[in-house]
């Protein structure tokens, strides 16, 4: 049986990506409904309303679902205390040492995956006890690795590196994809951008439909010196990419991006001002679509290429 159906008790391999100010309740409930893993992005929620989101969440779904968190969150510790509180049982942390959470984490029963960009952090978070890796290469949308590794590259050399499944992220958002990364090694999938264009998404309307119309070359990688963020380009975007080639510091490039941006963006649908965080892959996203539609295509492709492939004679 495959390891990631197995280690969370799902029906398709595939996990939605928990994305800020995007994976609500709604969202994961929807994709954990339609036989993926729901994640809830506490990324950007207040403890309190962390909460709530599980609490409804649990309500609309009997399947599996869990929480991703960003291990710099500045209220961690309530984060965490809510999470064992309301016996949530996966957690996808991201963006921190995977060494500071995951033994509080498995002492209390949680499932934890870890989500790297390079081989380092992966081996960091098997050590730290993790149950699975996301690979998030390159093209990925929001926060990314300053290694800049593609997804093509990363996957195999993660997969080769530690022992643990390893679940496969950035330009993934179709069942032809989804093969290439099992071909490269991966035994699941996470995506983020179709499904912060679906029905269901707690994104502003603005923001899915700037996604959908979005054309190849419209997401760049910025702001390298403080966090790796791919965006969409907006006149945000190209302040950003002026200040930094006239050689902003860390300071003037925290000044420019105040806060709140992202808030401003993708949830109340600033597309000028706003941050945008979106992956190269919604060139390829033409429809707003409710997320078990989306889910249940991209398994279908899956299975019709891998018939293809195996029929072919070489």
């Amino acid at each position: 049986m495959n390891s990631i159906k197995k280690l969370f008790n799902i029906e398709y391999p595939i996990i939605q990506a928990g994305m800020v100010w995007c994976s609500g309740w709604r969202l994961a409930s929807a994709v954990s409904n339609a036989g993926g893993l729901g994640l809830i992005g506490a990324g950007s929620m207040y403890p309190e309303v962390l909460r709530e989101h599980i609490q409804k969440c649990r309500l609309a779904t009997s399947m599996p679902f869990g929480v991703n968190v960003p291990l710099l969150y500045p209220d961690i510790e309530k984060i965490m205390e809510i999470i064992v509180e309301e016996k949530v049982e996966i957690v996808f942390s991201s963006a921190g040492n995977p060494a500071l959470w995951t033994p509080f984490l498995k002492e209390n029963n949680i499932k934890v995956v870890h989500v790297i960009a390079n081989k380092k952090f992966a081996k960091k978070a098997e050590d730290s006890g993790a149950d699975a890796i996301v690979a998030e290469g390159f093209e990925a949308g929001g926060h990314n690795g300053r290694e800049e590794t593609t997804t093509l590259c990363l996957i195999p050399e993660i997969c080769d590196a530690v022992s643990v499944p390893v679940i496969a992220a950035g330009g993934i958002g179709s069942g032809k994809t989804m093969l290439a990364a099992f071909a490269l090694g991966a035994e699941g999938v996470q995506i983020g951008s179709v499904f912060a264009a679906s029905s269901e998404s707690s994104a502003h309307q603005n923001f899915k439909e700037a996604i959908i119309q979005a054309a190849e070359g419209d997401t760049k990688l910025s702001m390298k010196s403080l966090m790796p963020v791919r965006l969409l380009k907006n006149d945000f975007y190209r302040a950003v990419e002026k200040a930094e080639a006239e050689g902003a510091n860390r300071a003037e490039l925290m000044e420019l991006l105040g806060r709140g941006r992202a808030k401003r963006g993708m949830f109340e649908g600033d597309m000028i001002e706003g941050e945008l965080e979106i992956g190269q892959v919604a060139s390829h996203i033409h429809e707003i679509k409710p997320a078990a539609q989306i889910l249940n295509e991209i398994w279908e492709e899956f299975i019709k290429e891998k018939e293809r492939i195996s029929k072919l004679s070489f």
